[in-house]
């Protein structure tokens, strides 16, 4: 699939949370070789050298240990990003991660999260913040759950005025490609797929001058109820 996502010309290819292995919870899965990688990432070199021959640029994730990694992989290297915010029972077999932060390839500054940490905007926040020039989302959403996940990866675009590339398992669906004015520029169904668009950084330079949001921030005043907030 990624063979033919680069014959239709993709330089940027996102690929589901954890693609190659799912969430292995069983202990017979995890005490398998497949169920996770080590430094320095076997798994990835069919991607690696798909990354030398056509000079572009993979993004993902996968286990290390009690990590699920975000990883952007191109001819230069590996960079990883850990997922911030487990769900549920991944509390159980994964550690969250403790840094935000772009990461810069030629293609930009990419703005990279896992599923779960959609629902926080304070994580794009964070990323648009420090300079990231779109957003990639690698998820696996439950079907259940699509109206939310197509809401939440709608609106991190629409109120950090990016690109961005949402990209779920297949069972979950609507894989997404937004722009920065929260336009869906194409979108999976619910089947194993390659959805392809263009996304257009002088568009998003343009929507920001239109509409001010980042000039308009008033930060100063932002906060100041974290210290006094109630539980909920």
């Amino acid at each position: 699939m990624a063979g033919a996502a680069l014959a239709k010309g993709a330089q940027i290819l996102v690929l589901p949370e954890l693609f190659l292995t799912g969430f292995c919870y069983e202990l017979s899965l995890q005490s398998s070789s497949s169920a996770q990688d080590h430094s320095p990432y076997p798994s990835l070199d069919p991607f690696r050298a798909l990354a030398e021959e056509h000079n572009c640029l993979f993004v993902g994730s996968l286990r290390c240990g009690r990590q699920n990694l975000g990883f952007c992989l191109d001819s230069g290297g590996l960079q990883l990003r850990p997922k911030v915010h487990p769900f549920g029972e991944e509390k159980e077999h994964f550690d969250g991660g403790d840094c935000i932060s772009p990461v810069a390839t030629k293609w930009g500054q990419v703005g990279l999260q896992i599923c779960y940490d959609l629902r926080f905007p304070e994580v794009a926040r964070s990323l648009a913040l420090q300079g990231a020039d779109f957003l990639v989302t690698v998820a696996q959403f439950p079907a259940l759950r699509r109206e939310q996940w197509r809401t939440l990866a709608m609106a991190r675009a629409i109120e950090n005025q990016m690109p961005h590339l949402a990209c779920n398992w297949a069972r979950g669906g609507s894989s997404l490609i937004i722009d920065a004015r929260g336009r869906v520029l194409a979108e999976a169904g619910s089947e194993e797929t390659l959805i392809l668009a263009d996304i257009d950084l002088a568009d998003r330079d343009l929507f920001r001058r239109e509409v001010s949001c980042f000039a308009d921030r008033r930060p100063e005043i932002y906060g100041g109820w974290e210290a006094e907030r109630s539980n909920l």
